[in-house]
């Protein structure tokens, strides 16, 4: 099975693809984006490398990776629902990230909920979770305003610590029974 391309009311959600390379060069050059990742812009090689990982996401579990979100043929930022890196079955890491321009329209959580519903409804995803760092505050409202619930915080050791990481991570879960409780839409 390979990615499929979503819809919601203002957003289409494509399989990340070559063609999304120069908006994603974009997109990791705002250092204000990356504030919360690596404290800092990111470089056109570096944006290249991510580029490749990105697609070979899509390559370790059928129906998961990455999407390229656009609003009226205009490219905001791309989700994830990516394999954890622990390799557990049934489970799926959800991820957004947008241009500084389309942040608080709502965008993140509403490509985010397709992505849920998605993972749980068609794929049979077991459990969702996302991360972020403790101080990102704007990451986890979205998460929370999608039903996910605090899991835990933790601290990983860093070569160069960011501002705020003395806080730790956050993990947000949410699992299927949760959400196909909640109904459709109430997400």
């Amino acid at each position: 099975m390979s990615q499929a391309t979503l819809r919601t009311d203002r957003i289409l959600l494509v399989p990340l693809a070559d063609e999304h390379l120069e908006d994603e060069v974009e997109l990791d050059s705002d250092p204000e984006v990356m504030r919360y990742l690596e404290g800092r812009a990111r470089t056109r090689e570096e944006v290249e490398s991510f580029h490749r990982r990105r697609l070979a996401a899509a390559d370790r579990v059928p129906g998961l990776g990455f999407w390229a979100g656009s609003v009226d043929g205009r490219f905001v930022g791309w989700w994830i629902l990516e394999p954890p890196e622990n390799g557990t079955e049934g489970e799926a890491e959800l991820g957004y990230r947008l241009l500084r321009r389309h942040w608080r329209q709502g965008l993140a959580s509403e490509g985010a909920r397709e992505l849920l519903r998605h993972g749980f409804e068609d794929l049979g995803l077991d459990r969702v979770f996302a991360e972020t760092m403790a101080v990102n505050t704007a990451s986890r409202a979205t998460m929370a305003s999608l039903g996910l619930r605090h899991v835990r915080t933790f601290h990983q050791e860093w070569d160069n610590p960011l501002p705020g990481s003395e806080h730790g991570e956050v993990e947000y879960a949410i699992t299927r029974q949760e959400w196909l409780s909640r109904g459709p839409g109430k997400a």
